[in-house]
């Protein structure tokens, strides 16, 4: 075991997917030379040469149009969008080729494209470089979706999304690049657990708290705090959002009865709406109060100063918990 960044997990990563298939080419902005702007390639064209490890031109489309065409002939392309809110210009290649070529040649032509996003916020910086707009690839069909809480997932699922023959959407937490972990580097990705697999990182029996990405840690940290207050919640890592492992999300709510959602995006239509209908389809008899959301709010993302009103905390989380729990919370407050 190797004690590493998230960051420096993720470049383990790539060395170690282009050592084993030369197949794997790595492109986007400044991810050669410069190593990338969060340095997560970083000395990858060094050793890979500067035609697996691609400088591109500021042109996510055409990024995107460049790896279909490299997929059509065997590669499998990493792509790097330099930031979550530059994805859009690359959003109708996604959509209309990358998720659907598989289905439209009747399953002659694979899709093996990873495209990872720096995402969502926390680091102090504006809208287009703090967005979560992971909503728009799980309503896609033909796209898996991921999501890293920590190192050693950074370091496997990444390896496990480029050994994928499908396009899989790769969600990096940009606010967790500095957060450091024990990374097992030399397990065999066939050994670990598959990316489409949730995991519960701690076992309650009150209330089932499901998330992914950043919003892990701190949904630990309101189970630490609830504890205090004699209440235990079951906090489970979603990993993969499309698709979602619902054998394990059900068991949880059918153990404790009670669900909240938590994740960074906005409200309206997001990842949390499918979570809690599909959760009251599959466990309506089990459910002992209304699911909750607690979430990014349905705005631009604001200005830096604003972030820390706009990001679930702890204390929103802890008033989502006391709300499935019929406790006094933010709603039930009489106006004075």
């Amino acid at each position: 075991m190797t004690q590493l960044t998230m960051g420096k997990a993720l470049g383990a990563g790539l060395r170690r997917a282009m050592a084993d298939d030369d197949r794997v080419v790595v492109m986007g902005e400044d991810v050669g030379k410069l190593g990338g702007v969060f340095r997560i390639t970083d000395g990858l064209q060094a050793e890979f040469g500067a035609m697996r490890v691609i400088d591109t031109p500021l042109a996510e489309s055409g990024i995107m149009g460049t790896a279909v065409g490299l997929a059509f002939r065997g590669y499998r392309p990493v792509v790097e969008i330099q930031f979550d809110g530059f994805v859009y210009p690359a959003f109708d290649q996604i959509v209309c080729q990358v998720a659907k070529l598989h289905y439209r040649t009747r399953g002659n032509v694979t899709m093996p494209i990873t495209i990872r996003i720096p995402w969502a916020g926390g680091v102090g910086a504006a809208e287009h470089h703090s967005e979560s707009p992971e909503a728009y690839f799980v309503h896609t069909s033909g796209l898996r979706v991921v999501a890293v809480s920590n190192p050693q997932d950074a370091y496997v699922m990444l390896r496990q999304a480029i050994a994928c023959d499908d396009p899989v959407v790769f969600f990096e937490p940009k606010r967790l690049y500095h957060t450091k972990g024990q990374v097992d580097l030399d397990g065999d990705i066939a050994d670990t657990a598959p990316m489409g697999v949730a995991r519960v990182v701690r076992e309650g029996s009150d209330v089932t708290l499901l998330t992914y990405g950043a919003q892990v840690a701190t949904a630990l940290d309101a189970a630490e705090a609830a504890e205090d207050d004699g209440v235990s919640l079951e906090v489970i890592d979603l990993r993969s959002i499309s698709p979602v492992d619902y054998a394990t999300v059900t068991a949880s709510v059918r153990k404790t009865g009670r669900v909240v959602v938590t994740h960074e995006a906005a409200r309206e239509a997001g990842v949390g709406a499918e979570l809690i209908a599909s959760i009251t389809e599959k466990c309506f008899h089990y459910l002992e109060s209304a699911p909750v959301r607690v979430t990014g709010h349905d705005i631009p993302y604001p200005p830096a100063k604003l972030e820390k009103h706009h990001v679930p905390d702890l204390d929103r989380i802890l008033d989502g918990v006391d709300r499935v729990l019929d406790r006094p919370n933010s709603l039930s407050e009489v106006p004075r």
